[in-house]
């Protein structure tokens, strides 16, 4: 019965390591996955505060457009 036990506990002991090392691999793997999808948030908060930029200086553009548009017409 000892012998058994014995054996069983070897067995579970093994498989706990083999789960370790499963969840290890896992881990890395996620860890790998996290920064890649850190990398591209910050490309895309970089291009999105790029696009702002633009649609700011376009919307000023417009805007002086509008103006001068408004103001009437213009004397030669």
């Amino acid at each position: 019965m000892l012998e058994a036990s014995l054996s069983q506990l070897e067995q579970l002991v093994s498989d706990l390591v083999q789960q370790n090392q499963d969840l290890l691999g896992t881990n890395e793997s996620l860890k790998a996955q996290l920064a890649r999808a850190k990398d591209e948030n910050d490309s895309l908060q970089l291009n999105l505060m790029e696009q702002e930029e633009k649609n700011g200086a376009t919307a000023a553009r417009i805007q002086a457009l509008v103006e001068r548009v408004s103001a009437g017409p213009v004397s030669a």
